[in-house]
């Protein structure tokens, strides 16, 4: 028997299709949005507006039932659609709550 299918009969196998998905679902703490006050609003509009295109910066945002940060190069910045995309990532501009600017 060839080596290539040789491999084919040690592939995987799970008799449970979906169950780590659904484990690994279970296992997820979902934490509420925070509310942000009007000083943290304000504070938060004056650094996206100085975000710049081609920048490095790391943003923390909310996204089904979690935050979430990521780090990378802002590839777009839409102001009239209120979206930021950092490397491939599109983030709604009313679902950050940190910038943070790398140095």
């Amino acid at each position: 028997m060839p080596i290539s299918e040789r491999a084919k009969q040690f592939a995987p196998f799970s008799p449970l299709r979906g169950l780590n998905r659904a484990l690994l679902e279970k296992e997820r703490i979902r934490v509420p949005r925070k509310e942000l006050s009007e000083d943290a609003s304000i504070q938060l509009n004056d650094a996206l507006s100085l975000v710049e295109v081609g920048e490095m910066i790391t943003v923390v945002y909310y996204f089904r039932e979690e935050y979430i940060r990521v780090t990378g190069m802002v590839t777009k910045r839409d102001d009239e659609s209120r979206m930021l995309k950092i490397v491939n990532t599109p983030i709604p501009y009313t679902d950050i709550i940190e910038i943070i600017r790398s140095e």
